[in-house]
């Protein structure tokens, strides 16, 4: 594959000349650009980790090469404006929220598969939930997706709205009906919220056309570090026009980011966006024909995909239908050498990257299908979970003084605190909401064992 990439990435040229130049580096950060720090482990990484100086730019009062690496990253992308964030996703959906909260309306209504991050930002920012709950999927144990027509009905029901915000593709790869959900957001006058952690590639795939910013979202939140070639940390704040301007997002961004952005995590941004320019399409194709191969080796195990609109290069497995808990087959490809995302009861989640080539795809398969295979655990719907009344709004039970029960004890209180045990992901109890004694065993049954509530 080519690096002629690299030339087209300016932030990048502008930190690579100032290290080429060999200063005498008397700034911040301590390791001062020697790539022996650390015994070596870090490699060439400690030249190109910087400060804020003349030629280097300031990522949030961005007029230089990060401003030119964040236009060329909107071209590509086809934003009104695209910015980085070496906050993670977490960075982008506090902006996102800051931005829609400046309006009189208070209220958010959220698919529930929200994000602690936004809602502890709901909660910073006094933003009121109005929750949306998924849908279960056909024949399927996976968590579903909000649709458009609940959506709707819930912004009839509260009677305005600051905004909608929904997850997709969720942590097992299942896409919600964007395009329907921005159809509903536009006859209500109301931005659509989008966090796309887990899917900045679908700009590579179908054309670009499964990502939300081309179905009609407004403001998407995409982790690029998930599944490009990007550093930990390491995203994209997605604007399309007609909403919010480059200067009120820089602003929301500044409000929640630190004031010392690591500079490795921008130029990774600034890298991966010119790498997509001219190998995202194709590399992440092939990675889709190697990842509908693998499915179609393990289908005589009986492990198809998963149903309903899906990412096409995530890999997810329900192994209950080989009669294996997630745990155990997790614990089957560990001794093999292959580390997977994550596991539930019984599905695992693997996340292929289009750096991996035919090699890895052989070894993956021979893993997978050399599972001990058991009788096949009944597929059951997805769990359904308890939906907590909501006392007081999750800002005012951040304030309120609190103390910390064994969950068993929490029964009847109200939470101080929100609980989103991943698998699935899915918040059991947000601040604000009463903990009924039910809940409070279902807490446990995650592995909960203490919670803070509120005095």
């Amino acid at each position: 594959m080519s690096s002629a990439f690299i030339s087209d990435a300016p932030l990048y040229a502008a930190v690579r000349a100032y290290a080429d130049a060999h200063p005498l580096r008397l700034h911040t950060p301590g390791h001062a650009g020697h790539t022996d720090a650390l015994g070596g482990v870090l490699g060439a990484l400690p030249a190109l980790d910087v400060t804020e100086l003349p030629g280097t730019d300031s990522l949030f009062e961005a007029d230089g090469p990060i401003r030119a690496a964040e236009e060329k990253a909107a071209g590509a992308f086809g934003a009104a404006h695209t910015l980085f964030s070496a906050g993670g996703a977490t960075l982008c959906i506090q902006a996102m929220l800051r931005l829609v909260s400046r309006g009189k309306e208070r209220r958010v209504v959220l698919a529930r598969g929200a994000h602690r991050s936004a809602i502890h930002a709901l909660a910073l920012l006094d933003l009121e939930p109005v929750w949306v709950w998924p849908e279960p999927l056909p024949g399927s144990a996976l968590p579903g997706v909000v649709s458009p027509r609940a959506v709707e009905r819930a912004l009839d029901i509260c009677g305005g709205a600051a905004a909608v915000y929904v997850t997709s593709p969720d942590y097992y790869g299942t896409l919600a009906d964007i395009a329907g959900l921005a159809a509903v957001c536009r006859e209500h006058g109301v931005p659509l919220l989008v966090d796309g952690a887990h899917g900045t590639h679908l700009h590579y795939l179908d054309g670009g056309a499964r990502h939300p910013l081309a179905q009609g979202a407004a403001l998407v939140c995409d982790s690029a570090h998930k599944t490009l070639p990007v550093l930990t940390g390491g995203a994209y704040l997605q604007i399309a026009g007609g909403w919010f301007s480059r200067g009120e997002a820089k602003d929301a961004m500044a409000l929640f980011g630190s004031s010392s952005p690591s500079y490795p995590i921008l130029l990774s941004l600034d890298l991966a966006r010119a790498w997509g320019e001219q190998h995202g399409a194709p590399a992440f194709a092939a990675l889709r024909v190697r990842v509908d191969a693998l499915y179609g080796r393990l289908a005589p195990l009986g492990l198809p995909p998963p149903p309903g609109p899906r990412d096409p290069v995530r890999i997810t497995l329900d192994v209950g239908r080989i009669g294996l808990s997630g745990a155990e087959a997790a614990m089957w490809l560990r001794a093999q050498g292959v580390s997977i995302e994550m596991h539930d009861d019984r599905h695992i989640v693997l996340l292929p990257s289009p750096l991996h080539g035919d090699a890895d795809f052989a070894a993956l398969g021979d893993a997978l299908v050399s599972f001990p295979v058991k009788d096949a655990v009944p597929a059951a719907a997805a769990p359904a979970l308890e939906h907590p009344s909501a006392v007081m709004t999750p800002g005012s039970a951040l304030r309120a003084p609190c103390e910390r029960l064994p969950v068993e004890q929490a029964a009847g209180r109200v939470a101080a605190e929100g609980c989103s045990p991943c698998p699935p992901g899915i918040p059991l109890v947000c601040p604000g909401e009463r903990v009924s004694a039910s809940l409070a065993k279902t807490l446990k049954t995650y592995g909960v064992n203490h919670l803070h509530v509120i005095k």
